[in-house]
C-alpha cells in the first residue's frame, strides 16, 4: 500500500512525527488524499475541503501545499469522514469518504470507526493490519462541486491597528479594543496592561 510518494511505513513515520502518535484516521486520510488526487486531471490548480476537523486535515497537510494556514485548506466541520479535491476556481472536483457499508468487512476498523468500543478495548496492531490490507477498498468517492460560499478564499491584507487595552495589533474595524479585550479571549483570565480598561472590557 503506497499513499501519495510515500510507502506505508514512511507514511507511518511521517504521522507520528508530524501529529505526536499513529491516529489511524491519518493513516485512512491519507490513502482518501491519494485516490482523491488520482482522479483530478493533471496540473490542476486545486484546494482541499474537510468536513471534520479531526485527523483529516492533517492527512492533507502532510500530503498536498493545501494547508490551513495558506488558505487552501477549508474546514467544514459537518462530522462526516470525508474530504474533497476541487479545482480552485469552479470549484468541481472529487469528494472521498469512508464508507460505512465497505467497513463491515473489516470488524476492527468498523470498531474504530462507529466507536463500538472504548479505545483501551480496540486492538490496534489489528486495527492497523486491517487499514493496511484494506487499503483504499473501504473509501468511496463522488464527482461534486463545491459551493462558492464554502470555497477556500485567498487572504486578503486588511489594515492593523493597535488596540489600546492590549497594545498589540488587530485588524482595523469598527470596533476600538480587539476581540480578545471585548471580552471573547479564550483564556480565563487576560493580563491587561490597563487596569481601566480591563475594567471596562469585563463590565
Amino acid at each position: 500500500m503506497n499513499i501519495c510518494s510515500y510507502s506505508f511505513e514512511e507514511y507511518f513515520s511521517l504521522i507520528k512525527s508530524f501529529h505526536g502518535s499513529t491516529a489511524p484516521g491519518i493513516i485512512i486520510g491519507g490513502g482518501m488524499v491519494d485516490i482523491a488526487l488520482r482522479e483530478m486531471p493533471e496540473n490542476t490548480l486545486y484546494d482541499v475541503l474537510c468536513e471534520t476537523s479531526a485527523c483529516l486535515p492533517d492527512a492533507v497537510q502532510l500530503l498536498t501545499p493545501c494547508t490551513i494556514g495558506n488558505g487552501w485548506l477549508k474546514i467544514v466541520n459537518l462530522g462526516r469522514f470525508a474530504l474533497t479535491v476541487y479545482e480552485k476556481y469552479q470549484g468541481r472536483g472529487i469528494r472521498a469518504f469512508l464508507d460505512a457499508k465497505k467497513v463491515k468487512r473489516w470488524p476492527e476498523i468498523e470498531s474504530w470507526y462507529l466507536r463500538l468500543k472504548p479505545k483501551k478495548e480496540q486492538d490496534f496492531k489489528l486495527l492497523l493490519a486491517q487499514i493496511r490490507e484494506a487499503g483504499t477498498t473501504i473509501c468511496s468517492l463522488q464527482e461534486v462541486t463545491v459551493s462558492p460560499q464554502f470555497r477556500a478564499k485567498p487572504k486578503q491584507n486588511k489594515a492593523v491597528t493597535i488596540c489600546p487595552g492590549c497594545g498589540e495589533a488587530f485588524p482595523a474595524q469598527t470596533e476600538r479594543f480587539c476581540e480578545a479585550c471585548r471580552g471573547h479571549s479564550p483564556y480565563l483570565s487576560f493580563d491587561f496592561t490597563n487596569e481601566t480598561t480591563r475594567q471596562t472590557a469585563f463590565s
